[in-house]
């Protein structure tokens, strides 16, 4: 058995290669299927006791299609492009987070 290298993880899905455009779209995708509530958050670091990031906007509560979302996302890159940038899905029922992956890493690391 072999033991991964230490280095930084970074939230859902952290373990995989970043993950491509087409990825980020179907894990937008699902968010939206399950019913949740797609928000765009960023933040400088990306400590684990960072526990609060700035939200891009607010909640894309309205949000039909995945293009809307990864419209936001694009817009909060191309501000933002220093900044750790992630997918927050949101279930209003249970009203808590459910799910957050990285969509953008700064070029510093």
């Amino acid at each position: 058995m072999q033991t991964l290298p230490k280095e930084r993880r970074y939230e859902t899905l952290s373990y995989l290669p970043p993950l491509s455009d087409a990825q980020i779209a179907k894990q937008v995708q699902y968010i939206l299927t399950q019913g949740f509530i797609p928000a765009i958050e960023f933040n400088e670091t990306s400590e684990p006791t960072e526990l609060y990031w700035t939200m891009w906007k607010l909640p894309l509560f309205g949000a039909k299609s995945t293009q809307e979302v990864l419209s936001e996302v694009q817009g909060c890159r191309s501000q933002y492009s220093n900044c750790y940038i992630r997918v927050v899905g949101f279930d209003n029922i249970k009203q808590c987070q459910v799910m957050s992956f990285l969509v953008h890493k700064p070029s510093r690391y």
